[in-house]
């Protein structure tokens, strides 16, 4: 039975052009596996603990030794590690905040790095749908300022992953920032969201993985 782990990270709700993303991959997955799983996890909403010495040291120490915090922070990764291993595929939406990953996607990430998924999660298809609120494409004057993307395919190498697919979608400010409205983008934030939820539907016509 195929399972589908489903994270959000967007602060926003209504309005947030990663869950749309997100809800739509889900959505086309649950079509295409209508036995299948899916775990959900709104990371904005129900936040993982940031990772701290008490749970950065709590793996070196033997199970019948730990403290109490200790125990209770091995807990909080080892159910999240769990629900990794479980899955054959990860959908992640990760909007873009100052440059990089939201913190609480981070915390999650840094929770799911163990000797248990070390080098060891390259039977899983991971999908990051991804919206920025300004141009990065190239030739634009932010080019390469969108530092998501790079560090999440890097880290993910040291699980094992190496092909992980990114979906994004840009300019989702254009109608709401005012240093973008004068520069009448909300045509161009249209056709991005609308490029990308068609690049999730092509995904499902040609990645047989995603269909049962």
């Amino acid at each position: 039975m195929r399972h589908l782990l489903h994270l959000d990270s967007s602060l926003r709700g209504e309005g947030s052009r990663s869950r749309k993303l997100s809800a739509h991959f889900a959505d086309r997955w649950r079509t295409e596996n209508p036995d299948g799983i899916v775990t959900y996890r709104d990371l904005a909403a129900d936040p993982v603990p940031h990772l701290d010495d008490v749970a950065f040291f709590a793996q070196f120490v033997a199970e019948p030794d730990r403290t109490p915090e200790q125990a209770a922070a091995m807990a909080v990764g080892t159910q999240l590690i769990e629900e990794v291993l479980a899955a054959d595929t990860v959908l992640i939406g990760l909007p873009l905040y100052n440059f990089g990953p939201p913190s609480t996607f981070k915390a999650w990430f840094d929770r799911i790095v163990s000797q248990r998924t070390a080098g060891k999660l390259g039977d899983k298809k991971f999908v990051v749908v991804s919206a920025r609120g300004g141009g990065y494409g190239p030739g634009t004057p932010r080019e390469g300022w969108d530092h998501r993307e790079p560090w999440l395919r890097h880290a993910l190498t040291s699980l094992g992953v190496e092909d992980a697919i990114f979906i994004d979608a840009e300019l989702t400010l254009a109608r709401e920032s005012p240093n973008m409205i004068p520069l009448d983008l909300g045509a161009a934030e249209d056709q991005s969201l609308s490029d990308a939820l068609a690049a999730i539907d092509n995904l499902f016509l040609t990645d047989k993985s995603l269909r049962a």
